[in-house]
């Protein structure tokens, strides 16, 4: 193991699971998983904190498991996924004009293009969650993905801004500096799992990352290399629990366990003769459900949520000839039976489920395997990419701080200094001097009211012979 690698924590705040995940990398770039906690979702609906309470008390449980696994680890800061509802995107475009054109396009550019569009108007309600680069423009050269070390007077480029709720985004900040964390950064979820699930060529192939969660499917969509499109889908998991307890007339836990152990996303697939026995209540017969109803309930609502990633795909004008690399489905919804054929026949788009095991290393947690921890492994390579593309710019940041404040600090002492050679215990010279210009002062005062009654007095005289 990498011993000089930071060790980076993922936080997903999900529907129904949160979900903590210590990593660091080795010297082959894989994650070595250091510590995994997960408990229960109680105050999250739709991707959004709505009890912050009882969303303290699953991400404090979450801690305590992932401290369960690895008692050596001290958890600070956090890199924290984030959806809902409220979650928007647009198009801005950006350019700066270069004062030194000798100068070749540094960093520093960049940054100052990128910043500049925190200043894009948006609704008051909402906050800037991030700022994304999709193609550069030096000049009149167009589609650069790299343009530090080029010469130019005009850099410009295309962004993807992804805007949120600000109330939404407080609650997710108070949730978490309340369990004892802070966030250093927060992620769009699909982001995350898109991190987690693709590789260089799908990047290129162009992909639509479709992760269903528990209360939203979230899509990304590349193409060349390129964000192209971000959205949130309203509906998840928990919408097709909560359809199959309201369509059967069944608890919500036992609707859970059967999507889970006897769902189909196709109803074709489900046999005519098959059927689930569920407990009565309170000494009533049990019941006896289809497999197959339990499968119709199923598709037509994972229908809506692919009809739903069609809609966005023709928005953007993305057809099947473009996304070579096809659908990529991820998150714990993507585990439904069948579902690789509904998507293929809905939306005429090949498609496989995503894995986030090509980047663990050896020896990990079998569980993090699975297509609904994505998002959380996604975080902590977001964590590493910041930490080896900034890691040079954030230690002269800091050396150029340090310089300033030792420059403050050196300024300030000789201020001090000087201060106190005055306050010091006086000589007898000294004291001999502060006294005569005390008492100077004293007759100076004295002289200068009797003077003053003096002139009152003769003006008196004068008034009264007139």
């Amino acid at each position: 193991m990498n011993q000089e690698a930071p060790i980076i924590v993922g936080l997903d705040i999900g529907t129904t699971k949160i979900a903590a995940i210590a990593g660091r990398k080795n010297e082959y770039g894989k994650l070595e998983i250091l510590g995994f906690g997960k408990a229960p979702s109680f105050g999250v609906q739709h991707g959004m904190v709505l009890n912050i309470d009882q969303t303290i008390k699953a991400i404090r449980q979450a801690l305590e498991n992932c401290y369960a696994s690895n008692p050596n680890l001290e958890i600070n800061e956090v890199y924290v996924g984030i959806a809902g509802h409220h979650i928007k995107s647009l198009q801005t475009r950006g350019d700066i004009v270069r004062s030194d054109t000798d100068a070749e396009i540094s960093q520093k550019d960049i940054d100052q293009l990128i910043n500049d569009q925190y200043k894009t108007v948006i609704p008051a309600s909402d906050q800037i969650i991030d700022v994304i680069p999709q193609q550069y423009i030096v000049d009149s050269l167009q589609n650069i993905t790299y343009p530090i070390g080029m010469s130019g007077v005009k850099v410009g480029a295309n962004f993807h801004i992804i805007t949120g709720d600000k109330n939404a985004i407080r609650n997710i900040n108070r949730s978490v500096e309340k369990s004892g964390l802070k966030i250093h950064d927060l992620v769009l979820q699909p982001l995350a799992s898109a991190a987690a699930v693709m590789c260089d060529m799908d990047f290129e192939a162009g992909v639509a990352i479709v992760d269903i969660g528990g209360g939203t499917t979230d899509l990304a969509v590349f193409y060349e290399g390129i964000l192209k499109h971000t959205a949130v889908i309203p509906y998840g998991g928990e919408n097709i629990t909560n359809d199959i307890k309201n369509g059967l007339g069944v608890l919500k836990t036992q609707a859970e366990q059967m999507k889970v152990q006897f769902g189909y996303a196709l109803a074709d697939e489900a046999k005519n003769n098959a059927y689930i026995t569920i407990p009565g209540l309170r000494g009533q017969s049990p019941k006896e459900i289809s497999v197959k109803n339990l499968a119709h309930i199923i598709q037509a609502r994972m229908s809506e949520i692919m009809d739903f990633v069609v809609y966005h795909l023709k928005q953007i004008g993305m057809d099947n000839k473009m996304l070579n690399g096809g659908i990529i489905l991820t998150g714990g919804g993507s585990q439904l039976k069948h579902l690789i054929q509904l998507t293929e026949y809905t939306t005429g788009v090949s498609a496989r489920i995503g894995y986030p095991n090509e980047h663990l290393a050896n020896g990990h947690i079998d569980e993090l395997t699975r297509p609904m921890y994505a998002t959380c492994v996604g975080l902590i390579l977001k964590g590493y990419n910041d930490y080896e593309n900034d890691r040079r710019a954030l230690e002269e940041n800091y050396v150029k701080i340090n310089t300033s404040y030792l420059a403050k600090e050196q300024a300030a002492n000789a201020t001090v200094q000087q201060e106190s050679d005055w306050e010091q215990e006086p000589t007898v010279e000294q004291a001999q001097e502060k006294r005569v210009r005390e008492r100077n002062a004293s007759l100076k005062t004295f002289l200068d009211r009797m003077k003053t009654k003096i002139i009152d007095m003769f003006t008196e005289e004068e008034d009264a012979k007139l």
